[in-house]
């Protein structure tokens, strides 16, 4: 941006004065008479600079006539459209209110209008002639040549301003009138800049400011779901401070980012524009280009991207500097397919077309540049001083507008006109202030105050030219009211189509868009690509619109946009990892081959058992059966039961029932067993020590006796788990942690009871001491001759059980970390449990059997022996162990009966067969 200069001081200074005075003395003289404005186009243009229609009250107007001039000169070609258009309508608008009896009435309206040469500098020139009324000239030094005072003439005193259209001429000329307190509306005027109701204060306007432009296309932007543009505006103060606009709601609003902002130069250098394009191209993502630039900028950015081959790369968003106009676009269709524009709500005034057209040399005099255009538009000369060279047709004066030339009525003809009737309709309301029933301008408005205008400027509400409301706000802005364009191509057809509007919201048909690829789908302007389901955003630093995209990975699932969150212990990500779901929660199933094989090990030992307690109720009087020590085999048998019955409750779905049950019965099987096997190997051990000693038999041998014992020993048991029972009630948990996997969907929770490992050990480590000390007496034992004990087939029952166990232990915790814990723990535990109550049952009850069955005839009475006989019987024996080898399988059979109730008055016979049974 240009430095600003500082109208203040400039004018306060001696300089600025003499100026003014000695620009008096020249062509300010003349100007009082109105009739010497030449008429002929063929006379010197004296006055050609500008146009001044008489009135009470007077209006000045600045206006682009002509372009900016090349090499030094201030003004270039004529604008035809942007100049005679809109000064024509500020002079037909004047027309209007004059001969409305309703506004103004009684009070003429003049004008003074200039040419800024849509130069800055050039229109500040001009307008120190608006503020020359309000300076106090003092010719006390100043001298004709013939020695005489100087004469001066009064000039016009300007009420307000209606101009500029440039932003940057606006902010030049409203620090000059500001000074003065000179009211100014401008017609196209957009920079935010001039919202600034501190620095500006005199200035409104009735189009909306770039900051509403900016907001309506960064609601586009956000419409076609675009997060990373380019900007791209022309130096000065519309392209910059609209750019800068933009930027500002990008960095409030969030969600938009900046990939590169460019400025195209004033006067750019050959090649500047390829630089442009090439430059744009680093950020290939950033399709998008938002464009603040004037039309000659925009024409030469669409060249440059066609000779770059980049026809249908850029996505363009141009500014209303770019609007639905023709010339930008023209030669360069292809490349501008898909443009979406921007441009102030506006109608065509068909009062303005039908005044306009019917525009003549002969009718339009007042016009000081009417000749000029007049040249220009048809295409022909003006007799000899015509402005236009070469050898051209002579204009015959008969041409048409319209007619025998193209015409469009220009895009800001609706805000000129409706600048100049803010302007009326506000000295209108101050004349009905001041000069309340005067006809005509009262002494109190001979010298309007500016400031009071101003304020009467800033009420006005009407409807416009064009039908639509006509308002400021506190700032001197007007409301933002927006039509939305897309430049479209439709076969060989190119045409703007309206495919939106904004006012204060957007409202975009996106269904009427068409794009160069044919495809409906909005074509990308982003940065990054959404990061699917389950993934997070590791924004890049700094560009908040660019990121990589992060799986959540293992029990993560995607909290939010930019974070992964661990789910709930219990819970598992879902299948795309924005949320959580349960854990499956699974139970060793009936079906399932780890449970399938100890069951069929179970039905089989149970049918066995079963088989064998029918068998031994069924004979229980007979000898063996007896001489087995009955009520102690049917403990045993319980026992062995028990532990193939365990194997139902420890496959079994837990619950609170099921749980108590396995607390009790996990080890009361194996108590019962073995239990009932320590007692019997005691006996025999008690036995065969008090033999060598003394013939009379130990204590506590007899039947009741083991039972009481054993029972005893079965209790410790069962205390051990009603104290378990009270100290921890039963109870089921969800195990998650032991099917815990990497992969979560492999996860899943384990319902259980609550027997920790612990647990379970103290639960069958009183079986097992149980076991191990039996396993010491059966060792003690082994010397007892086999004629007379089963001490033996007990004894290799607890070698074998104990073998067993030993391999339970490792097998059973050396999967704690298995992810098949569960079932093969538990098969493990049910199938030790079956095969050691099958080693039980297999050796000490299945000979039994097979001779109740199938050798009825060993099933038989001997004759009695006393206790002493039998003991030395069992020592003799031991001295012919060697010789018991002649005989078949080295077996002696010897059956004795003996009295086992020495403390009682009645005497019972019991049968023992001591090769195969115990005493």
């Amino acid at each position: 941006m240009e430095p600003q200069w500082n109208p203040t001081s400039y004018l306060q200074s001696p300089s600025v004065v003499f100026l003014l005075v000695a620009t008096s003395c020249t062509w300010l003289l003349p100007v009082t008479s109105p009739q010497r404005i030449p008429t002929d186009p063929q006379a010197a243009p004296e006055y050609a600079h500008s146009i001044r229609l008489d009135g009470d009250i007077i209006l000045g107007g600045l206006f682009p006539v002509h372009s900016r001039g090349d090499r030094g000169t201030p003004c270039g070609e004529l604008k035809k459209e942007k100049g005679i258009h809109r000064l024509e309508a500020m002079m037909f608008a004047i027309d209007l209110i004059n001969k409305d009896p309703e506004l103004l009435p009684n009070i003429t309206l003049g004008a003074r209008i200039l040419d800024t040469c849509s130069r800055d500098t050039y229109a500040l020139e001009q307008s120190l002639t608006f503020v020359q009324a309000l300076i106090e000239r003092d010719g006390s030094d100043v001298r004709c040549a013939n020695g005489d005072p100087p004469i001066f003439t009064k000039p016009d005193k300007i009420v307000g301003v209606i101009g500029a259209a440039a932003s940057s001429v606006s902010i030049m000329v409203a620090n000059i009138l500001r000074l003065f307190k000179i009211p100014q509306i401008s017609y196209a005027s957009t920079a935010p800049e001039l919202s600034d109701n501190t620095r500006y204060d005199f200035f409104s306007r009735v189009v909306p400011p770039d900051s509403y432009q900016a907001q309506a296309m960064m609601d586009i932007v956000t419409a076609m779901e675009w997060n990373y543009v380019s900007t791209l505006a022309s130096e000065g103060n519309y392209g910059e401070s609209g750019v800068e606009a933009f930027i500002q709601i990008s960095r409030e609003t969030g969600g938009v980012c900046i990939a590169q902002s460019l400025k195209i130069p004033r006067e750019p250098r050959p090649g500047e524009f390829d630089k442009i394009i090439r430059r744009l191209l680093e950020t290939s993502n950033a399709r998008a280009i938002i464009m603040f630039a004037n039309e000659d900028d925009i024409r030469r950015v669409l060249d440059a991207a066609k000779r770059n081959n980049q026809t249908g790369h850029f996505l363009w968003v141009g500014s209303d500097s770019w609007g639905s106009k023709i010339s930008p676009v023209i030669g360069q269709e292809r490349v501008a397919e898909g443009a979406i524009t921007i441009l102030p709500k506006r109608a065509s005034v068909d009062a303005f077309d039908r005044y306009f057209r019917s525009r003549s040399l002969s009718n339009n005099r007042r016009n000081v540049w009417f000749a000029e255009f007049w040249e220009e538009n048809f295409n022909c000369k003006l007799g000899m001083h015509g402005k236009r060279p070469g050898s051209l047709k002579k204009c015959t004066g008969l041409e048409k507008v319209g007619r025998d030339s193209s015409y469009e009525q220009e895009g800001k003809v609706q805000f000129v006109m409706d600048a100049v009737y803010a302007m009326a309709h506000a000295l209108h309301r101050m004349h009905r202030e001041l000069c309340y029933g005067y006809p005509g301008l009262c002494p109190r408005m001979a010298s309007i105050d500016g400031k009071e205008l101003l304020s009467h400027i800033r009420a006005v509400s009407f409807n416009g030219s064009a039908g639509t409301p006509v308002v400021f706000n506190e700032n001197g802005d007007a409301p933002g009211r927006y039509d939305i364009f897309q430049y479209q191509i439709n076969r060989s057809t190119a045409e703007y189509r309206v495919i939106g509007s904004w006012t204060n919201k957007l409202h975009l048909k996106v269904e009427a868009m068409r794009w160069k690829t044919g495809d409906p789908s909005l074509p990308p302007s982003v940065c990054s690509i959404p990061c699917r389901a389950g993934e997070r955003k590791k924004v890049v630093k700094g560009v908040p619109c660019c990121w990589h995209c992060e799986r959540c990975e293992g029990y993560h699932y995607q909290a939010s946009e930019f974070t992964c969150e661990l789910c709930p212990y219990e819970m598992r990500p879902d299948a795309n990892r924005t949320g959580c779901v349960p854990i499956p929660i699974i139970k060793l199933e009936w079906h399932s081959p780890w449970a399938v094989v100890p069951v069929f090990i179970s039905m089989l030992g149970i049918i066995a058992t079963s088989f064998v307690i029918v068998t031994f109720v069924r004979y229980n009087d007979t000898p063996i059966v007896r001489a087995s020590g009955r009520e102690m085999s049917y403990v045993l048998l319980t026992g062995i039961f028990l532990c193939y019955a365990i194997t139902f409750l420890m496959i079994a779905t837990p619950d609170v029932g099921v749980c108590s049950f396995r607390r009790i019965f996990l080890g009361l099987g194996m108590c019962f067993s073995y239990a009932a096997l320590l007692t019997k190997t005691n006996r025999i051990h008690r036995i065969f020590e008090q033999g060598k000693k003394s013939v009379t038999a130990p204590r506590f041998i007899s039947p009741a006796s083991q039972l009481v014992i054993t029972f005893s020993l079965i209790s410790v048991q069962l205390l051990g788990v009603f104290v378990w029972f009270a100290v921890d009630p039963p109870h089921t948990v969800v195990d998650y942690g032991e099917q815990r996997t990497q992969d979560p969907i492999a996860a899943r929770g384990v319902l259980k009871c609550d027997i920790s490992d612990l647990s379970l050990i103290c639960s069958l480590g009183y079986s097992i001491l149980l076991m191990v000390t039996c396993t010491v007496y059966a060792i003690k034992t082994r010397g007892v001759p086999e004629t007379f004990n089963e001490a033996k087939p007990i004894g290799f029952t607890m070698y074998t059980t104990c073998i067993i166990w030993l391999a339970f232990i490792p097998i059973f915790f050396g999967t704690s970390q298995s992810a098949e814990r569960m079932y093969i723990q538990t098969t493990t535990l049910t199938i030790s449990l079956s095969l050691s109550a099958s080693v039980s049952l297999g050796m000490l009850y299945m000979p039994k059997v097979y001779i109740i069955l199938f050798h009825p005839e060993q099933n038989v009475p001997k004759r009695k022996r006393s206790f002493k006989a039998i003991v030395t019987a069992a020592t003799m024996s031991g001295k012919l162990t060697q010789k018991g080898g002649d005989r078949p399988n080295g077996e002696v059979k010897t059956e004795l009966c003996e009295s086992m109730e020495t403390n009682t008055s009645s005497t019972k016979t019991t049968y023992v067969s001591y090769s195969n049974h115990a005493i």
